[in-house]
């Protein structure tokens, strides 16, 4: 890989996030309905209302609003909440950790079943296996999140009794660290688990054209003839080139997690990004909501690039040029 090639990729960013900020704020700005009637309610008169927008800088024009608005954000700087009146940077803060332990979860989990479940329909393709996975993923996906986590409550919290409903710990303070470990575990297994049955899905799916694919070659073919076992032809010869499907669509999946982890976390009471994102459009809270924006933006970007460097490490053959 060439740091030439970096260099190219990196510079194509740059474009990106000036349109992200400029599209995001247009669609914030163009939305309808009035923040400062959310933010102060509507018993004001004119002039309460006038010093409310003079306060937080509504009153300015669009452009200039959007060129303050950027210059701030390129200095890591996402304004002040209109409704908690702390920076949005602290706010997001506080909140992207228990998203980004359940997204990560979901992502590890989502991937390494999907691609199991991929690989296992290949090696037995055309055959009533492979075909009941094909109807078990396409079910899946078609299922609605939210549809499928009231069911796993029921199931599991509700009917069998085995793990919690809501919350990221229980109201008991467990006693020592890994007493607290398990305890987050038994939190994290339902939501992470209904956040990721509708990737593995997709990945499932993709794994599974990238396996077939790969052990059609010649180099399994001859992997299988010098007498090797099957397990070690597909995980050792033929997986690193056929995940590639898989790495393709990572960043598309990260954002589908992130959007998914808004249903997720409101339903299990999960206090991460999701309800903080519901909230903050209840209220009208714009910087929050553009924080949000830019957060879930920038790390589908960052996935992607991360994606495209990923490559030449999956198969040698690929040229960055």
């Amino acid at each position: 890989m060439s740091f030439r090639y970096v260099r190219r990729r990196l510079l194509q960013v740059i474009p990106s996030v000036v349109g992200i900020l400029l599209v995001g704020f247009l669609l914030i700005e163009l939305a309808p309905g009035d923040p400062v009637l959310a933010l102060a309610g509507e018993s004001g008169d004119e002039a309460f209302y006038a010093d409310v927008r003079a306060r937080f800088g509504l009153d300015r024009p669009v452009a200039e609003r959007f060129a303050t608005y950027a210059t701030n954000v390129l200095r890591g700087d996402l304004g002040i909440s209109y409704v908690q009146g702390r920076p949005v940077v602290d706010i997001i803060g506080e909140r992207i950790w228990p998203t980004l332990l359940l997204t990560g979860v979901a992502l590890v989990l989502s991937t390494v079943v999907g691609i199991a479940l991929g690989a296992f329909a290949a090696t037995r393709r055309r055959t009533a296996t492979d075909v009941g996975i094909q109807i078990a993923t396409l079910t899946i996906d078609a299922a609605p999140i939210f549809w499928v986590g009231q069911l796993a409550i029921l199931a599991f919290a509700l009917y069998l009794g085995v793990l919690p409903v809501q919350g990221m710990s229980s109201a008991v303070e467990p006693d020592g660290v890994l007493a607290g470990i398990l305890d987050l575990g038994r939190h994290l297994l339902l939501p992470a688990a209904v956040l990721a049955i509708g990737q593995i899905a997709v990945v499932a799916r993709m794994a599974r054209i990238g396996f077939i694919e790969e052990l059609s070659q010649d180099y399994v073919r001859t992997a299988r003839a010098k007498g090797l076992a099957e397990h070690r032809v597909v995980l050792g010869h033929a997986m690193r080139r056929a995940v590639i499907p898989v790495a393709t669509v990572i960043g598309g999946r990260l954002g589908h997690l992130v959007s998914g982890a808004v249903i997720v976390e409101i339903i299990f009471g999960w206090p991460g990004l999701g309800r903080m994102l519901v909230i903050a459009m209840q209220t009208r809270d714009m910087p929050i909501i553009m924080g949000m924006f830019l957060v879930v933006s920038f790390s589908v970007i960052i996935a992607n690039f991360i994606t495209d460097l990923s490559y030449g490490w999956l198969d040698p053959r690929i040229a960055y040029r």
